[in-house]
C-alpha cells in the first residue's frame, strides 16, 4: 500500500533531521540537508516500492545527499585553492602566487591548474570558471552563453575530462 506524502513526512522528518544533524554537526547545515533529502524523497515517493521501511529509504536518500554535499564542498575548496590568483585578482589580473603557508605541493597544484585552465578552449574555460568558481547553475551558464543546459553539461564534462588529462600529464 503506497504511503502518502503526509504520512511519509510525519514518519521520517524527525529521524532524517536527527541523522542530518549527526552527519553535519550543526543545525543550519542539518536543516538544509534534511530539507534537501526530504524534498528528493517526496519527489521520488511514487517510485517507492515498499521493499524496505520508509525510514530506511529516507535514510539512504539523506546519506546520498550528504555525500553529494561533501563532494561539492571539496570541489569548491579545490577550485578556490587552486585558482587563488584568478579568484582574488579578477579575470584580467595575473595569477598571484598562493600564500606562503599553502605549502609547496599546494603552490605546484595551483600553478598546474592555472596552466591547464589556460590550455582549455575558450568555451571550456568559460564554462569551468562559471560553474566551479562562480558557482552558477547550468541554466544560468546557458543563459550567459546562449546554450541549452544540456549542452552546458556536456561541454563541462568534456572540459573537466580535458583538465584531468592535462593535470595527469604534469605528474
Amino acid at each position: 500500500m503506497p504511503v502518502s506524502e503526509q504520512e511519509f513526512l510525519e514518519q521520517t522528518a524527525g529521524p532524517v533531521y536527527n541523522l542530518a544533524l549527526r552527519l553535519t554537526g550543526n543545525r543550519a547545515d542539518a536543516e538544509d540537508l534534511a530539507q534537501d533529502a526530504l524534498l528528493k524523497a517526496v519527489r521520488a515517493l511514487p517510485g517507492f516500492r515498499g521493499e524496505s521501511k520508509a525510514s530506511t529509504w529516507a535514510y539512504r536518500i539523506t546519506l546520498n545527499a550528504w555525500k553529494s554535499l561533501l563532494r561539492a564542498r571539496r570541489r569548491r575548496a579545490f577550485w578556490r585553492t587552486a585558482t587563488l590568483g584568478l579568484v582574488d585578482g579578477g579575470a584580467d589580473a595575473p595569477a598571484s602566487d598562493p600564500p606562503a603557508d599553502a605549502g609547496l605541493e599546494s603552490a605546484e597544484r595551483c600553478a598546474a591548474v592555472r596552466r591547464a585552465l589556460a590550455e582549455l578552449d575558450d568555451d571550456g574555460r568559460a564554462i569551468v570558471v562559471l560553474r566551479e568558481l562562480e558557482e552558477k547553475s547550468y541554466e544560468e551558464i546557458g543563459a550567459l552563453l546562449g546554450l541549452p543546459p544540456g549542452t552546458v553539461r556536456s561541454r563541462l564534462f568534456r572540459a573537466r575530462a580535458r583538465l584531468k588529462a592535462l593535470l595527469e600529464e604534469t605528474r
